[in-house]
């Protein structure tokens, strides 16, 4: 329950910043490593060991998200899945997050109140809860997330080695193909909207892949191909990505038939559905969590067949 009672109709200049404060803060409940709240000028959060993993990342309205394409309690959780998923790429658990947010004075509290419930939901799929952030007047809508997390064994970008094999988990493409479909004013396949509006991060596989001996792990946030170049340059290697080996579903089939597009690309470019793709050693007895996508080997950069992708591998964010 919130603090304060909020009208409907009200909007941020109505209750101010501490108003809005007060009602936010009520809808976070702290679990038990939070030994102190929102409400001081930090939080005090307990972890177990002495290392903590810390990730940041800006969600600008209109650039990674928009709210006629989505709801403000979906907009959490996409914003919370992106910054969950990046604790999970290193084979760890969050623990705690911290949100900025700059909106303008008209924002509806009701919306802000939302995308707050959104981002508590998704963080409590992890065992997590938000602790903190800020409040600030801007133009237009910005939400910045930050979390902190745990690794028993952080698995970085850089271990990858020739022969190793290439794995991936979780969903890949069905976020892209959704952004394809709203783009163009449609609304179905409702499971491809879907998964852009709520991303399903693959959450328990990433301390999975580090339990299992991963040699290198990153979440696809833009790109299979993009994110695996980063494998790749981190790692001094390349990887090569078998095609037949990555499942195209039926509604992205459905869509790549409907807008003349091979649905392989949404597959292989597509990002925001934050799924895992690791490098393990050759031989590794892996579960169904994860399926075998190609191989580390010598050279540089990433290929798809032992060829050179012909157009772009991901989203730019700078449009380069």
């Amino acid at each position: 329950m919130s603090h304060m009672t909020v009208s409907e109709n009200a909007t941020l200049a109505d209750v101010g910043e501490f108003g809005l404060i007060d009602a936010l803060t009520g809808l976070f409940t702290p679990g038990e490593q939070v030994l102190v709240g929102p409400g001081d000028d930090a939080a005090l959060v307990a972890f177990p060991g002495n290392r903590v993993l810390v990730s940041t990342d800006l969600h600008v309205d209109t650039r990674h998200f928009r709210r006629d394409w989505a709801s403000a309690l979906e907009i959490g959780h996409r914003v919370a899945a992106a910054n969950l998923s990046d604790i999970n790429a290193m084979g760890g658990r969050a623990t705690a997050l911290t949100v900025g947010l700059a909106a303008p004075a008209d924002l509806p509290v009701s919306w802000a109140l939302d995308l707050a419930r959104g981002i508590a939901e998704e963080a409590a799929l992890v065992g997590a809860c938000v602790v903190g952030g800020d409040l600030t007047a801007a133009d237009q809508v910005m939400v910045a997330v930050t979390v902190l997390g745990t690794a028993d064994q952080p698995v970085r970008r850089s271990g990858a080695r020739p022969g190793d094999l290439v794995a991936l988990a979780g969903r890949q493409g069905w976020a892209a193909g959704g952004l394809a479909v709203l783009a163009r004013g449609f609304r179905s396949p409702r499971a491809l909207v879907e998964a852009y509006r709520r991303p399903e991060p693959p959450y328990a596989a990433g301390p999975e892949a580090a339990a299992l001996g991963a040699t290198a792990m990153i979440d696809v946030s833009d790109g299979l191909l993009a994110d695996a170049g980063h494998i790749a340059r981190a790692s001094g290697v390349a990887l090569d990505i078998r095609s037949a080996d990555l499942e195209v579903p039926e509604p992205l089939r459905a869509v790549g038939a409907a807008l003349g597009v091979d649905p392989m690309r949404f597959v292989l470019t597509g990002g925001d559905d934050h799924a895992l793709v690791a490098t393990y050693p050759a031989g590794t007895a892996l579960p169904d969590t994860w399926t075998v996508v190609g191989a580390v080997v010598e050279g540089e950069a990433v290929t798809v067949d032992g060829a050179g992708y012909d157009g772009p591998p991901g989203h730019a964010h700078f449009g380069g």
